[in-house]
């Protein structure tokens, strides 16, 4: 008996109906992106492992795909390499490669590549899958696709209140109720520096980034295990547990971190970044988070993540200010903010909250019933002739009974049926019959389409 074929944990198929919802997502990201003068870009699948490691934090080095080096992969290896306990220091020996984690550090690598050809500020925008070798659940995937926004060569806070009207934009468009959430690095930096640990800001970060997750006490368990002790945590407990408006929340921890010079910077960016968006009226719940932390070690400065109000589920977007991404690759004092859309949770919010426009999973809007003969010609100038007008359109390729025509018609939620039979030809007339309404026109052969586009 035949295996039972089955794909990898964490992938899907997705069914042309899917694929058309999930294409309506990106068309209309796609659409905001454009409007904003985003121009498209696409990079390997694969990148060397030099290029990924060490750009995500060690909790990110783990989920990295590797991929096997081809031919003899073992070659250069010893004994001792196979009984060292490192199977990580191993693999670097098997794969120079790897899958892409994001589509921020391609972005950067890209643009050092290619600084001769790019005029700054340069703003790209990327729709590609990613992989991580993560634990597949609820909403978290091993092979999903990002929508990604970056604008490299700019210092101006301009940059991060576009982000924020894109986003308002975005989810307007496809009718999801958001909170964006809203910190920066700099004022964690500061958070760090006033708790005495400025040279744990990594284990500071990472830690309460887990706080909507693990809850404070588990938070401060982890920081405990890092060095971090009881008096640094009470200081940091009330900075994290901050209620009240955006403005209550800045006068607040102002008061808290202002002997940080770096942390007040971080403040004045914030309110910066506010008064602006403030000023445009962007319709947006947008919400100052000084527990967000986004665990990527490259951010530097605001950091965004946006959230469904009506649905449980992960972040659905979020990004960031990068000030130091390029250097690593040699190219300094480039900075860059972008953001990305998570398309596959956006799916998931669209499709448990049925958000789907009822024409997003229609592929086909007419079909021609094939009576085979003279009627079937008729039939085949007449779909040509819509065809050519834009609509898509097609004719049942078999001459079956009428009834299993309509039934396909029916389970691919075509909306309209044309029928030109014998009788219908001699009249040099068609009957087009709306499926939804029940109702029928007979119009004259060279008029189908002005009755299906009313």
């Amino acid at each position: 008996m035949a295996q039972k074929p089955t794909i990898p944990k964490g992938t899907r198929d997705f069914s042309p109906t899917e694929m058309m919802k999930r294409r309506y997502i990106f068309d209309t990201i796609q659409k905001e992106f454009v409007k904003y003068g985003y121009m498209p870009l696409e990079t390997p699948s694969m990148e060397n492992l030099s290029t990924l490691m060490g750009k995500y934090g060690e909790e990110g080095d783990k989920l990295l795909f590797k991929v096997l080096n081809s031919g003899e992969f073992t070659k250069g290896t010893t004994t001792e390499d196979f009984t060292d306990k490192s199977t990580a220091a191993l693999a670097t020996k098997f794969c120079e490669k790897g899958l892409r984690y994001d589509l921020t550090v391609p972005f950067a690598r890209y643009v050092v590549m290619h600084q001769g050809e790019i005029s700054f500020p340069f703003k790209r925008y990327q729709i590609q899958p990613v992989w991580r070798a993560d634990r597949p659940q609820k909403g978290r995937y091993r092979e999903f696709y990002q929508c990604d926004i970056d604008v490299v060569g700019s210092n101006s806070l301009l940059n991060e209140v576009e982000l924020v009207q894109v986003v308002s934009q975005v989810f307007k468009a496809l009718n999801i109720s958001v909170v964006l959430k809203m910190n920066n690095r700099k004022i964690l930096s500061g958070i760090a520096e006033t708790i005495g640990h400025s040279d744990k800001l990594v284990d500071v970060t990472v830690a309460i980034d887990k706080l909507d997750k693990i809850g404070l006490d588990a938070v401060n368990d982890e920081l405990r295990l890092k060095g971090i002790g009881d008096e640094a945590l009470d200081i940091l407990k009330p900075i994290l547990l901050l209620e009240g408006s955006n403005e209550e929340k800045l006068v607040k921890i102002r008061s808290i971190i202002s002997g940080s010079e770096v942390g007040v910077k971080g403040i004045e960016e914030v309110e910066a970044i506010l008064n602006y968006v403030s000023a445009v009226g962007v319709d947006l719940d947008l919400e100052l988070d000084l527990s967000l932390a986004r665990g990527l070690n490259y951010y530097t400065g605001a950091i965004f993540e946006v959230k469904a109000k009506d649905y449980a589920i992960g972040s659905i977007s979020g990004g960031g200010r990068y000030d130091d991404l390029t250097g690593v690759f040699g190219l300094k004092d480039v900075s860059g903010v972008g953001i990305s859309f998570g398309a596959d949770r956006i799916y998931d919010v669209m499709n448990g909250l049925d958000l789907f426009p009822t024409d997003a999973s229609i592929s086909t809007k007419v079909l021609f019933l094939n009576f085979g003969g003279a009627e079937e010609l008729a039939s085949l100038k007449e779909l040509t002739a819509i065809r050519a007008a834009g609509v898509p359109s097609e004719i049942y390729p078999d001459t079956v009974k009428i009834k299993k025509q309509m039934d396909y018609a029916n389970k691919r939620s075509i909306p309209f049926v044309v029928i030109i039979g014998d009788s219908e030809l001699s009249e040099g007339v068609a009957v087009v019959k709306n499926m939804n309404s029940g109702e029928q026109s007979r119009v004259a052969l060279g008029d189908i389409l002005s009755v299906i586009e009313q």
